[in-house]
């Protein structure tokens, strides 16, 4: 073999050879227990980053090291092929979304490949593909007929530039978060999926520890993330009566304006009520008040995410209508307020300043009266501060509901509630009732590089869905996007169709799904990727069923960012339960278990131009400038010296100059010392600061780990042929026995929590004691040394799979164990563990003086014995008298003179 590690020689050998082998296609067998890990398909940008690199790491290694235990193990590959930046991306170099996406996914595919993953290629999907998304179309049409798809109209939220309806996590301080361009409010019709009659069902696997379905293999962070956005809130839902009326003399909304609240108990503090800017309350009364009419138009322009609402300037303006307090028989004023949201609940809520801190914010603001009637003990309450106390339903109990309702007064939270409900239900004005935060999932996409929305528009029957023998409806692939709207409208060759029910002339829908969908399924379709003739079929059963009677139902482990901790993943969980009650599928939750992985990060730098912007250097364009204590606190350039700002360490991006090329990483050390730095520098959860110095660091130790396998060559070759367990060792020889099983011991431990960082210095410290040992040339030092190479090369194995396979085939390990892919996972020897001697701290009156060996059994008397016989207690005790004997079990002993 070469002394020297060649990292492109070595990693090109064995991927040829894997490529030959077919090494990683995987198929479905009963007598093996199956495991199913997978990572969340990537958006093909055009490069891999170093996150993906992490991502692909930690599940190539789980994966390895499982295959090595005897499971079949399926780790599959994809892409989340269809989107808007595939269009902007077109539009901008004038080619066809579809050129620039295959592109970017053979560009990135040979990455992957440079990477050593052993993925099972057989399987790859692209979401763009007819093939796959003739599925999405086909469950769409099972949905409408379920009921659980339906064309409704909504106040979405519109970028004018992009021509599109985004969710409100795409609106940032108003704007578009890819375009910029202010967010309007449109009231367009579409389709939606009706996720929210899953709601119990979703919210009961993240709350609820008694469920079976309850997903305790997920971070608890990302459970309750998901319990947060389901957001489930109980309370009662009531009417103010009104009598205003429309220009056609019809009450509007039929004289009743309905509110939701959790705060029942506060109904007689009510002081005014305000509704959303699109409501037809405001609609009505701007319509004669000019100032009103511009204030709701600039609303329009405002936030429209809760997260927004709850941070911007609350802003409000009086319409001059009123409706009456169902209890008290009041008028109550109706304001417009830029906080309320159309798209929740009914666009109105009830103001009650003296218990809701943002209500007491506006009525001061806007002189509106704040009556207090719920009190905690004797607490002070004043007009001039809000204090906690004010909202606080726990501790609270109703004062001041009048004469009439007297009753009220003294009756705690809970009770006061129902007491009120019973009211307004006695009225025919209310119910108690349960809310969710959770919204219908709005799948329409006003734009041209997604799945067709397989609907035709029939002037005589109306919206009209596709034969399922006509599925898939494709989409043209050669459009470029010109920034004027859908593609998809200009092109009769797919919009002119003949109506599958009368046959006239109709035309097609242009929407096209929201990406969403594709990704809410794709990991379903790994498992029977190329079956034209059912979505998903056997496949799906044994990788995302149980596979046998010892295995797990759904996916075995799922990886990805924590970004996805939302909107993805609960997508998934309602399109799994879709297709579970459509009997496609056997499994409640798609995702067993979740390892949400940490951000790549580095250093950040910059500097404001003349004329505003920033520029972006790439960390080796500087040098850092440090205080005192070795901090950074500026930088300079290095070509010309002069001063840049230094911005700290924030996750890798190329708009800001700060990412890490993993070909160029690759090209210079090799995919496995890339590798080997992802995994050892931080556990799998955590974040990861970008070191140059240990990504040198790391392709050092790999050097080593060759350089000790060519000098000990010979020896490893001949000892390979010996049986290991007959050899009589010396005490060196089981010293080093001891620690290499410690050492395994360690890492299968590591390995079963995916600790992969400890792994990797589990392998350096075994290394470390390999080097330190020398062999004096007999059966049984030689024996020992290669046990410790195999065990070595077989932990270090899923880490880095190139140089640990060379190694394995040049010295022999192959021809014994099998090749390495599928050699067995080493076991402990519990006997090595146990020591014939052990080493104890001397210590002369509580000072460290040196060590003593004793037999491992050696009692106290034979200890003490020992110590006292010890040369270095004479050495120390300087003629005195040894006094007392004290031993700490398997630590230390203290000879007091």
């Amino acid at each position: 073999m070469n002394e020297k590690y060649d990292p492109a020689a070595v990693e090109s050998a064995a991927q040829t050879a894997w490529r030959a082998a077919d090494a990683y296609r995987v198929t479905e067998d009963a007598s093996k227990a199956k495991f199913y890990a997978c990572s969340m398909l990537p958006y093909p940008s055009g490069k891999l980053h170093m996150g993906h690199v992490r991502n692909y790491t930690i599940n190539d290694m789980l994966t390895r090291q499982l295959r090595m235990k005897g499971m079949n193990v399926l780790m599959p590959m994809g892409w989340d092929a269809f989107g808007l930046p595939a269009e902007n991306a077109a539009l901008k170099n004038r080619v066809p979304p579809e050129k620039w996406t295959r592109e970017n996914i053979a560009h990135m595919k040979g990455q992957m490949l440079a990477m050593g993953l052993a993925i099972d290629w057989s399987r790859e999907v692209a979401t763009c593909d007819p093939e796959y998304y003739k599925w999405n179309q086909w469950l769409f049409l099972k949905m409408l007929e379920a009921g659980i798809a339906e064309r409704r109209t909504q106040v979405v939220n519109w970028d004018p530039v992009d021509m599109t309806v985004l969710a409100n996590e795409q609106v940032i301080d108003g704007r578009g978060w890819r375009s910029g361009a202010p967010v309007e409010k449109r009231e367009i019709p579409g389709y939606y999926l009706n996720i929210t009659k899953y709601a119990d069902e979703l919210l009961s696997a993240v709350a609820n520890p008694e469920d079976p379905n309850y997903l305790s293999g997920w971070p608890e962070r990302v459970r309750l993330m998901q319990e947060n956005w389901i957001g489930k809130s109980e309370g009662v839902r009531f009417a103010f009566p009104h009598q205003i009326r429309a220009n056609d003399g019809e009450l509007i909304q039929g004289g009743r304006l309905y509110v939701f609240t959790t705060r029942a108990d506060t109904i007689m503090g009510v002081t005014f009520c305000a509704v959303a800017p699109e409501h037809p309350l405001a609609a009505h009364a701007a319509a004669g008040n000019p100032a009103l009419a511009v204030f709701i138009a600039e609303c329009a322009q405002g936030g429209t995410t809760e997260a927004e609402l709850a941070t911007q300037e609350k802003k409000g303006m009086a319409t001059g209508l009123f409706v009456t307090h169902p209890l008290t028989g009041a008028q109550v004023e109706v304001w417009v307020g830029n906080y309320v949201l159309m798209s929740y609940g009914d666009g109105a809520v009830m103001g009650v300043p003296a218990h809701d801190e943002r209500d007491f914010a506006f009525a001061n603001k806007y002189g509106i009266a704040i009556k207090q009637v719920v009190k905690v003990g004797d607490e002070p309450f004043s007009l001039d501060a809000w204090a906690d106390w004010y909202g606080d339903k726990q501790r609270a109990v109703c004062v001041n509901s009048g004469a009439e309702f007297a009753f009220l007064d003294g009756l705690a939270y809970k009770d006061a509630v129902s007491k009120v409900a019973e009211l307004l239900a006695a009225q025919g004005l209310g119910e108690k009732k349960t809310t969710w935060r959770l919204r219908d999932w709005g799948i329409s996409r006003q734009r041209y590089w997604g799945t067709p929305i397989p609907i035709i528009h029939c002037d005589s029957c109306g919206a009209v869905p596709v034969p399922e023998q006509d599925l898939p409806v494709v989409l043209p692939i050669d459009c470029v996007p010109d920034g004027s709207g859908n593609p998809l409208a200009k092109r009769e060759d797919f919009l002119a169709v003949t109506c599958p029910c009368c046959g006239k002339p109709a035309r097609r829908e242009t929407d096209t799904m929201d990406t969403f969908v594709d990704s809410s399924w794709y990991y379903m379709r790994y498992c029977d990727p190329t079956n034209a003739d059912k979505m998903v079929a056997e496949g799906t059963q044994y990788w995302m069923g149980a596979g046998n009677s010892a295995g797990t139902p759904g996916m075995d482990q799922y990886i990805g960012g924590i970004e996805h901790a939302i909107l993805h993943l609960l997508y998934a969980r309602f399109w799994t339960k879709v297709m579970r009650d459509l009997k496609l599928v056997s499994v409640s939750e798609p995702f067993t278990r979740l390892l949400t992985q940490g951000m790549v990060l580095n250093h950040i730098y910059s500097r404001r131009g003349e004329k505003g912007g920033i520029e972006y250097f790439w960390p080796h364009e500087v040098e850092n400038v440090f205080d005192a204590g070795g901090k950074i606190v500026g930088a300079k350039l290095k070509s010309d010296g002069s001063a840049v700002d230094y911005q700290g360490v924030g996750t890798m991006s190329k708009s800001k100059n700060n990412g890490v090329d993993p070909q160029a990483l690759i090209d210079q050390y090799g995919a496995d010392t890339a590798r080997l730095f992802v995994m050892f520098a931080s556990p799998p959860e955590q974040t990861l600061e970008w070191n140059d110095a240990g990504v040198e660091g790391a392709h050092r130790f790999l050097k080593r780990v060759w350089g000790f396998a060519a000098k000990n060559e010979a020896r490893l070759k001949t000892a390979t042929a010996g049986n290991l367990s007959e050899a009589p060792l010396r005490a060196e020889a089981k010293a080093l026995r001891r620690e290499l099983h410690l050492v395994l011991k360690q890492i299968s431990y590591d390995f079963e929590r995916m600790q992969y960082n400890t792994v990797v210095s589990g392998c350096m410290k075994l290394l470390n004691a390999m080097e330190a040992f020398k062999p004096d040339g007999s059966a049984g030092d030689d024996a020992v040394l290669c046990e410790a190479v195999s065990v070595l090369l077989r932990g270090l194995y899923p880490a880095c799979p190139h140089l640990t396979w060379s190694l394995w085939q040049e010295l022999g390990f192959a021809a014994r164990l099998g090749d390495l892919l599928d050699a067995p996972w080493p076991a402990v020897d519990e006997a090595a563990l146990v020591q014939d001697e052990i080493e104890l701290v001397l210590q002369v009156n509580g000072k460290l003086r040196g060590a003593i060996k004793v037999p491992a059994s050696a009692d106290r008397a034979a200890i003490e014995a020992a110590a006292a016989a010890s040369p270095d207690v004479a050495k120390f005790a300087e003629g005195r008298p040894v006094k007392k004997i004290i031993v700490v079990p398997g630590r230390l002993v203290n000879v007091v003179v």
